[in-house]
């Protein structure tokens, strides 16, 4: 009983100091967001501010248009979210519950997208939208996130697990394969789906490369390639950049908040069996 009490002890001590050192950085950003330029760049640094100032998110509102750059994200990652939910979740099911011939043969061709770096299909996607006319546009940046094969491959290995009988008993019924995905499977892979709109939206919300590449001015641009433009070429405003970056990482941590559990059940659900 000693030794258990002892095991506990330790293990939340331990849990307790990794839980800080994650959260330093975080609790710093946001410290920092209220500094002077000077107070932020002396030397040794202060962790706590000497006097707080709301005027450097004043600054940023001034600056760039800021909270143009938050609605575009928003949009963005709506158009992304719900895509995804809706091409991965009938992907999944397809793959996972259906027969046809070369299915194997296209299933692994959809992995093998999970290998190649993202940065070798930039060019490709940049011609693709240009050859549509949706270069500069949102529409040309929410629109090679709207499908993943990460999220086709997740559903996928949750409607695995889920039993034959109830496409079976689908089917006896009279339902197409496509009522039996939304009558039946649909309902029971809420907690998969929400796993899938976490991944998607921290995903499309910290984007920074496509982006940057597709967008070339503010009617496109998103919060990440916004607060990048708060560095100059000669001089960067620390004090400004931290409180751009404080406000464009709270939606993500609310949502991480209040949804976290499904984030655990969505990483382990892509080691169901398959």
């Amino acid at each position: 009983m000693h030794r258990s009490k002892t095991n506990i002890a330790v293990s939340y001590f331990l849990i307790i100091l990794f839980g800080l050192a994650m959260a330093t950085p975080f609790v710093w950003m946001i410290l920092s967001s209220f500094k002077t330029e000077v107070e932020l760049m002396q030397t040794p640094p202060s962790f706590l501010p000497r006097h707080y100032k709301l005027t450097n998110y004043l600054t940023i509102m001034q600056s760039i248009p800021f909270l143009s750059f938050y609605l575009h994200t928003i949009i963005i990652t709506v158009i992304r979210t719900l895509a995804q939910l809706a091409f991965c979740s009938m992907a999944a099911f397809a793959f996972a519950k259906m027969h046809f011939k070369g299915q194997n043969i296209v299933f692994i061709v959809l992995l093998t997208v999970l290998m190649v770096p993202v940065q070798m299909i930039l060019v490709p996607d940049y011609i693709i939208m240009r050859t549509l006319g949706l270069v500069d546009s949102l529409w040309g940046v929410a629109l090679p996130g709207m499908f993943s094969a990460f999220g086709m491959f997740l559903l996928r290995q949750f409607y695995m697990s889920l039993p034959n009988e109830f496409l079976d008993a689908g089917r006896i019924d009279g339902c197409s394969y496509f009522g039996v995905f939304r009558r039946l499977y649909l309902p029971l892979s809420k907690s998969a789906l929400i796993s899938l709109v976490i991944f998607t939206v921290m995903y499309s919300w910290n984007d920074f490369l496509w982006p940057l590449i597709i967008s070339s001015s503010d009617n496109s641009r998103v919060l990440s390639v916004g607060i990048a433009l708060l560095q100059g070429q000669n001089r960067v405003y620390y004090n400004e950049l931290m409180a751009g970056a404080t406000m464009a990482t709270i939606p993500v941590i609310l949502i991480f908040v209040f949804f976290q559990r499904y984030f655990v059940q969505g990483i382990a659900l892509s080691g169901i069996k398959g």
